[in-house]
């Protein structure tokens, strides 16, 4: 994979010092060319908890607890879930533009829910098990129709590492 075009993690909600990075291979999810930085933490055995909330990747989310390969540069199965799921959504202009509600932005902040940005026009919600996403579903839905953004579940797909999909 040469040339590859990096999706990085400026700000990861569950940084810590002894964190590591591996990759998500994007071309499974129709993105060729590109990987995802996920940040990790070792976890029991050989897997690393995910300390981020991932932004392109399928079938993966914060906490999970995943596998890699034997080089340790790129995730390979998603072992165990942790029960957490992923909210995302790309913005149609980026979010300081003034033909963004910014009641849409000042939601997301305010809504008690874990959350990073890609850029200024792409952010991923972590939605932990027990917690009721409906409002920010609700919010998305409204957004979607009026044009202004484009959402999905991040397991609308499951994580998928060459052509096979594992870790379902």
């Amino acid at each position: 994979m040469a040339n590859l075009n990096f999706i990085v993690h400026d700000d990861p909600v569950g940084r810590k010092r002894e964190n590591y990075i591996a990759r998500v291979d994007l071309e499974p999810f129709g993105l060729e060319g590109e990987v995802e930085q996920i940040w990790l933490a070792r976890a029991p055995g050989e897997l690393f908890e995910v300390c981020c909330i991932p932004f392109r990747s399928y079938g993966i989310a914060f906490r999970d607890h995943v596998q890699l390969d034997d080089d340790g540069q790129y995730v390979v199965a998603v072992v165990r879930r942790q029960g957490h799921r992923v909210l995302r959504a790309l913005f149609k202009y980026a979010v300081d533009d003034q033909r963004v509600p910014q009641s849409i932005v000042r939601e997301i902040r305010e809504c008690g829910l874990l959350y990073e940005w890609s850029g200024g026009r792409y952010v991923a919600i972590d939605v932990a098990p027990g917690v009721d996403p409906s409002r920010m579903v609700e919010i998305f839905d409204d957004a979607e129709s009026s044009g202004v953004l484009f959402w999905e579940w991040g397991d609308a797909d499951p994580f998928v590492y060459g052509n096979l999909p594992v870790g379902k």
